[in-house]
C-alpha cells in the first residue's frame, strides 16, 4: 500500500515537472540559456522549483488593469468662471 502511493507522488511531481518545462519552452520572452538552465532547475530541485518558477511566471503574465480615474470628474462649483473677471 506504501508504495502505491510512493508511485501516485512520483507520478504527480514528474507530470508538475513535464507540465512546467513545457511551459519555460514555450516563453518568448526567455534567452535560450535562461529556458536551458530554468529546466534543469525545475528537474534538479522537483516540486519546490517547479511550483516556484509557475507562480513566478504567472504572477508576470496577469493582464494590467487600466486605473480607473479617481473622483469621477469636474464638479460645478469648482474653477468656474462667471464672466465678471472678478
Amino acid at each position: 500500500m506504501e508504495l502505491n502511493y510512493f508511485y501516485i507522488g512520483f507520478c504527480v511531481i514528474t507530470l508538475l515537472n513535464l507540465i512546467v518545462s513545457v511551459l519555460l519552452i514555450k516563453r518568448d520572452d526567455l534567452e535560450v540559456f535562461q529556458k536551458v538552465a530554468q529546466v534543469i532547475l525545475v528537474w534538479l530541485i522537483p516540486l519546490f522549483a517547479a511550483v516556484g518558477l509557475w507562480l513566478f511566471y504567472r504572477s508576470q503574465d496577469k493582464p494590467k488593469s487600466i486605473p480607473k480615474s479617481f473622483g469621477g470628474g469636474t464638479s460645478s462649483g469648482t474653477n468656474t468662471y462667471n464672466g465678471s473677471g472678478l
